[in-house]
């Protein structure tokens, strides 16, 4: 039977870096890792400025200075210097640092205080993606003012379109464009650095801002000004520096940072900086102001348009990719995620979550309609992000590193401070805007958390009416059920027991077929499970075999291809003959499950739009069969 089952279909490669650093994954990384933050100082130097008073000179260099410390002590020695090295086999991103913890054991309720954390950070990425390609393409358009005021009243509308396009072409993914996308955005830093040493060679006094005290003296003179509130619009995007590691690796990253991003963003800063000392009389927006203007403007603010674009949809990906983790990882309901390379697993697309987050842009421009209005909404969610991530980062320090505890609270101790200096800096935009990311993040938690607590009370229920499988096959035997020819897969949510599906399908139908695979799909808290890892099957008798399939959080399961590997096993099974059989759960309120009415309600909701396990799994139609499944909670 085996040699008439064709084989199964080759997996898609991960993109994971493992070979030398060259030139052009430094490129790459350029061109998805530094996208936010390469696109801040179109709105970042102006708003600080904004909320600097005093003498004009005081105010540009305080400004300037505060901006390079952040970069630097955030981004070079914050990210670059210690959380890069929390990988998980390579990987980075807030969800990495989950499997750092010790694992639950199945059916526990709660929630440790680090995976909260861990959730809140993760949720307030949801806002800082929905609001960083509306403030970033808008910022872009608003160039064009600069280029002809006739430009003025069209620039909500051409952000609007450039968004809408932006998000209509995610489907069909990055794979043919996405090679550009590095060379884009490096002719990019090439020209904030050029644009910003022009300036700095006509004023090279601005280099003073190199001194710190101006900062502070900033900061002590006028400690309400709210202008930390505006220098971490400079930093954003610092967190997909972890997020991306994965796909380029932390050298790449690294030198990518030291070598391009990072002496570009400084000279472009100083740029802005020396040609406002130059400029007493001020500007409307110092980003465009120091490019020459007619053509050379024109086209500056074309590249600009283009970078933001580039920016926006190296974010969007990554929500997707953070999406993709949660629902792997059992935090969030299962969504419709369509490959749009075959050959890199990370090219990814999720339809809803597209449109969801391309719809919340669009109103977002539309409402705030300009870019300095947008930014007193923009920090809190980034600020909030950073502080979750050094909370977690204190476990890998002192468990995984095992560093003293005074040396570990010393090394996190100095980022939460910062971080949480950040963070209260933003707090009074939440009456001018602010409230937007925090009321989206804090609905992005309370789905992460009332998913996990209502399958762990599914996973409960079933634990406490679980039967034994061997008393199963020992009954099957001794009453004489039918055994019909062909192959079942019965899907079940835990590795031991009996599923609850054949169960109902003995008592409904007294009959069972002749080979019986139940197959338990588990993510574990790594990336990616090496392929001949896979797969576990363990024969229990009676023609019943329990097959535990093990993937990352980084991989997508498919049934089919489960299937496949079965035969190698030597089980007696034909993939395409094969009925798999599936529980469909109808939540019933009024049970004794330790949640909330609202999560009650609202677990109800997602289970209901939830996309069913047979489609996510990738199960043909016609091979499938549903047990219906009443749970009280």
């Amino acid at each position: 039977m085996s040699s008439a089952v064709p084989p199964a279909p080759p997996a898609p490669t991960p993109a994971v870096h493992t070979g030398p650093v060259g030139k052009g994954l430094m490129i790459g990384a350029i061109g998805v890792v530094y996208g936010d933050i390469g696109t801040s100082p179109l709105y970042t130097m102006r708003e600080c400025l904004t909320h600097a008073p005093g003498d004009r000179a005081g105010a540009v260099l305080g400004c300037a200075s505060l901006i390079f410390w952040a970069l630097f002590l955030v981004v070079s020695i914050k990210y670059i210097a210690f959380i890069l090295r929390a990988d998980n086999q390579g990987e980075g991103g807030i969800f990495a640092l989950l499997a750092l913890r010790p694992k639950a054991p199945e059916g526990v309720k709660t929630l440790s205080w680090t995976v909260l954390i861990i959730l809140a950070g993760a949720a307030l990425l949801y806002g800082d993606g929905m609001i960083t390609p509306a403030i970033s393409v808008l910022s872009a358009a608003e160039g064009l003012k600069g280029v002809s005021p006739a430009f003025g009243p069209w620039v909500v509308t051409i952000a609007c379109l450039v968004l809408l396009l932006l998000f209509f072409f995610q489907q069909r993914g990055t794979a043919r464009i996405g090679g550009l996308f590095g060379p884009i955005m490096t002719v990019w830093f090439a020209a904030l650095a050029v644009a910003g040493l022009w300036q700095v060679i006509q004023y090279p006094g601005v280099l003073r801002a190199l001194n710190p005290l101006y900062g502070l003296h900033l900061l002590v003179e006028y400690p309400k000004a709210g202008i930390l509130g505006a220098v971490v619009l400079s930093i954003t995007g610092a967190e997909a520096l972890y997020a991306d590691m994965g796909h380029f690796g932390r050298s790449a990253i690294t030198k990518g940072w030291y070598f391009v991003a990072f002496p570009a963003l400084c000279l472009n800063y100083f740029g802005q900086a020396g040609y406002l000392l130059r400029h007493p009389e001020g500007v409307d927006n110092p980003f465009f102001a120091i490019v020459p203007p007619g053509a050379v403007q024109f086209l500056f603010v074309g590249l600009s348009i283009v970078a933001t674009v580039i920016a926006s949809q190296a974010l969007i990906t990554g929500t997707f990719s953070l999406t993709r983790q949660a629902v792997h990882l059992g935090y969030f309901p299962r969504l419709g995620v369509i490959h749009t390379s075959a050959d890199v697993e990370g090219q990814i697309y999720i339809p809803g979550l597209n449109w969801a987050l391309g719809i919340g842009c669009i109103l977002i421009v539309l409402g705030f309609e300009s870019s300095d209005r947008l930014a007193s909404a923009y920090g809190i969610a980034v600020t909030g992000t950073m502080a979750a991530t050094t909370l977690a980062f204190y476990r890998v320090v002192r468990f995984r590193w095992e560093w003293p505890r005074s040396r570990a609270c010393a090394l996190c101790g100095a980022f939460l401070a910062v971080d949480l200096l950040f963070f209260a800096s933003n707090l009074p935009k939440i009456a001018d805007g602010g409230w937007l990311p925090l009321l989206i993040g804090v609905f992005a938690f309370a789905v992460m958390v009332t998913w996990k607590r209502g399958r762990a009370e599914i996973l409960s229920q079933i634990l406490r009416q679980g039967v034994g499988i061997e008393t199963v096959i020992k009954d099957v035997v001794d009453t004489g059920v039918v055994r019909v020819p062909g192959a079942a897969v019965f899907m079940s949510a835990l590795p031991r027991g009996t599923p609850i599906a054949l169960l109902h399908h003995l008592k409904a139908n007294r009959c069972l077929h002749k080979t019986v695979v139940l197959l338990t799909i588990v993510t574990e808290g790594v990336p990616r499970i090496r392929a001949d890892e896979h797969l576990k099957v363990e024969e229990l008798g009676g023609g019943v075999w329990r097959a535990v399939a093990r993937y990352g959080y980084m991989e997508t399961p498919r049934a089919p291809e489960l299937v496949h590997s079965l035969v190698v096993h030597q089980i007696p099974i034909n993939p395409q003959a094969t009925t798999y059989f599936f529980n469909r759960e109808t939540i019933i309120s009024g049970g004794t499950a330790t949640m909330w009415d609202w999560q009650k309600e609202l677990y109800r909701l997602l289970s209901q739009n939830a996309r069913p396990a047979r489609d996510y799994f990738g199960i043909p139609p016609n091979q499938i069969i549903e047990m219906g499944l009443p749970v009280q909670l």
